[in-house]
């Protein structure tokens, strides 16, 4: 047979089933086609509730929820990062994708053009205010006359608190603070330090955030009720079935409600150690029952064995079958993913010794990574950051401090700094990024109390390490 024949006859059902695939994606491309392409192209934003990437996995409650469809139906999920709602909505109409999953209001002028389905809550915006013993809570909105309420400018909660104002007559103070330097999560933190009185946010950013500041309190709506949803066109019913039949099928089950209690409920809270207890233990030389697994890695990769107990503390407070809110297990709070890049099955990541020998040579290779720090104590903490937060953060990290200007061979103060800035859209959308929102108060927080309670061990264990 003629060769050349022989290639077009050979590539002719290629070319017929991409054809076809764009006749589907022109006129009907709704659920069975879907399935068929075992794609479904989703479309979110990067923030603290919707998706971001966490130890290098991506997380995020809008995410896990459409993940969970995803893998009931054995699509693939392809999730697309948009800058805003608008630019979600044209490209959800241009066919550029299947579905918007994060919460969208619900609007009737757009009923004509898309379907509201799948995951959808009422909501409304909440005053964030501290709820420590002595402080006086606030039960009415009436009670915000005469109070200071600072807000992001150029936002919703700013709007929303002018409109309140002029609905009570006047009488609150509202202090706005620049939206470019300061996030949302940024006015709850200081709520919870006591530095401002009260800030406003969404209902689910304000529930999510009480889980890091248990002294918060977000009872109070200072809004209307606002339905939203997740969205898809028109011309997609069936689609739109298979999720709302989705929800309806999934939300009694307990792994949907795993996934509402892991984000909006379990405390996400910093590790602290209990001091007395601390010397007690070091009182007898000893720092932990596995004292002898950490020595024997820490010989074999030449790594400090009480820097790597200082970190499993940090992780686990040495809970062999500990587990934190993303899946980081065991001991050295090694995720899944990490484990078994490193060989580890995920059921093994219970075993101590699997699991300290497992942590060790992650943390050997994150070091070897950051080789070009050549302070061996800088390099510590880059490669911790990068244990806690993810190597991709750490990464743009890196990248932001270079085009700043900054110390791209020192933690404090400049790559730190930076980091702190990825949780500012205008940090996180710079082209240098790659991987987007970053929340790095743990992270910091992480690599200041490893060190810190690394040094305390040297000391009270001056022996050379064996």
């Amino acid at each position: 047979m003629n060769r050349s024949l022989l290639f077009t006859l050979l590539l002719f059902p290629l070319l017929t089933s991409s054809c076809e695939r764009r006749l589907d994606r022109e006129g009907a491309y709704d659920f069975p086609q879907i399935l068929q392409a075992d794609t479904l192209r989703i479309l979110t934003l990067n923030t603290s509730t919707t998706y971001f990437i966490y130890r290098d996995q991506p997380v995020g409650y809008h995410y896990e929820m459409i993940n969970d469809f995803c893998r009931h139906h054995s699509l693939v999920p392809e999730v697309t990062i948009a800058e805003n709602t608008d630019a979600m909505l044209r490209m959800l109409l241009d066919k550029e994708a299947d579905l918007i999953a994060c919460n969208m209001p619900v609007i009737n002028a757009l009923k004509d053009s898309v379907r509201y389905c799948g995951l959808q809550q009422i909501s409304h915006q909440a005053l964030v205010q501290r709820a420590e013993r002595g402080d006086a809570l606030l039960t009415d909105v009436t009670g915000l006359i005469g109070k200071r309420v600072t807000v992001t400018s150029r936002s919703k909660y700013c709007d929303r608190m002018k409109n309140l104002n002029d609905e009570l007559g006047g009488g609150i103070i509202i202090d706005t603070v620049d939206s470019d330097t300061i996030a949302v999560e940024d006015l709850i933190r200081m709520v919870s330090r006591g530095e401002i009185a009260y800030t406003v946010a969404d209902k689910d950013l304000a529930m999510l955030n009480l889980t890091y500041f248990g002294n918060l309190n977000v009872d109070l709506p200072v809004s209307f009720d606002q339905r939203a949803s997740w969205v898809v066109r028109k011309d997609t019913p069936l689609l739109a079935d298979s999720l709302d039949g989705w929800i309806r099928n999934r939300s009694s089950k307990p792994a949907f409600r795993r996934i509402i209690k892991r984000y909006f409920e379990e405390t996400k809270g910093y590790a602290n150690f209990d001091m007395p207890t601390f010397r007690e233990i070091l009182g007898y030389g000893v720092i932990s029952p596995f004292d002898s697994c950490f020595k024997r890695c820490g010989r074999e990769s030449g790594i400090d064995w009480r820097l790597l107990a200082s970190m499993a503390y940090q992780e686990s407070s040495f809970n062999t079958e500990g587990q934190s809110w993303t899946g980081a297990t065991g001991l050295m709070g090694l995720m899944p993913a990490t484990a078994a890049s490193l060989g580890v099955d995920e059921r093994e990541l219970l075993d101590p010794e699997k699991n300290i020998h497992a942590g060790t040579e992650y943390l050997k290779k994150l070091l070897h990574i950051f080789r070009s720090v050549s302070d061996p104590d800088e390099r510590i903490k880059m490669a911790l950051a990068a244990y806690n937060g993810g190597i991709g953060h750490i990464s743009d990290a890196l990248a932001l401090t270079r085009k700043y200007g900054g110390n791209d061979k020192r933690w404090d103060g400049n790559v730190e700094r930076y980091l702190q800035l990825k949780r500012l859209e205008q940090y996180y959308t710079d082209p240098v990024c790659k991987n987007g929102y970053f929340r790095a108060d743990e992270t910091v927080n992480y690599v200041r109390d490893v060190i810190y309670r690394w040094e305390i061990y040297k000391k009270s264990l001056s022996l050379p390490p064996v």
